[in-house]
């Protein structure tokens, strides 16, 4: 099976770390975050993996190389200019011949990939959509009230958001509907196949995730290493 990993951002969010070192390649523990993801997508069956890159592209290519000590190939595509989230993947559209998965590249999770994958596989739609529910604590008390009373309360209730996860599933026909060459992003694509009434199924995902995209939580991955990856078959 064959997978995308979305490794070219600048990581913006994440400086001053990434002036030096690319986002992909950040250390999570004693591995940087794309080992995690290459070995985790191996135990699920993905075996061809291809790396979508642009910033220090070259750090990428030399830290991996063909991909044989971890067991799986390993190719680089280097875009020549910003293409989105999207537009990387159709620089691969003539490799990309069977339903394969698409991820970003700062994402730990322990999502059974093999399932979303089989999934994905038996729908009618040309994409399916990683979803994570994230709950946060409400630092306020809701009251409830008809006119001037009061009638109830729900004391600093949790918010619940459903929110894309940065995990896709596409057929290769889904290809054809992204421009070549262009500027194109993933919730551009999503809004566009809805507008054009294509169907699209979701995957909520009950593992473990976690986008390390910003100090905050490049941090915290830091902190729950050893709890979740750390010696464990991931």
């Amino acid at each position: 099976m064959k997978a995308v990993i979305l490794s070219g951002g600048l990581g913006s969010r994440l400086k001053p770390f990434t002036e030096v070192i690319p986002k992909p390649l950040l250390p999570i523990g004693e591995k940087a975050v794309l080992e995690i993801q290459i070995e985790h997508l191996k135990k699920h069956g993905f075996n061809q993996i291809y790396l979508a890159t642009n910033y220090k592209s070259g750090y990428i290519e030399s830290f991996f190389g063909d991909g044989v000590k971890y067991g799986v190939e390993l190719v680089i595509s280097k875009e020549s200019k910003p293409l989105g989230t999207a537009g990387p993947v159709k620089l691969l559209q003539d490799k990309l011949t069977e339903p394969f998965l698409v991820m970003n590249g700062d994402i730990l999770t322990l999502l059974n990939y093999s399932s979303m994958y089989e999934f994905a596989c038996k729908q009618e739609s040309l994409l399916t959509i990683g979803t994570k529910e994230i709950i946060t604590p409400f630092q306020f008390g809701n009251i409830y009230f008809e006119g001037d009373i009061v009638t109830g309360i729900d004391e600093k209730p949790d918010m619940k958001t459903t929110i894309l996860a940065g995990i896709y599933i596409f057929k290769p026909e889904l290809l054809d509907m992204i421009p070549a060459d262009a500027m194109y992003g993933m919730d551009t694509l999503i809004k566009d196949m809805l507008a054009g009434k294509h169907l699209i199924t979701r995957y909520p995902i009950k593992e473990y995730w976690l986008d390390i995209g910003n100090i905050e939580n490049y941090e915290a991955a830091q902190q729950i290493y050893d709890e979740h990856f750390k010696g464990k078959e991931i």
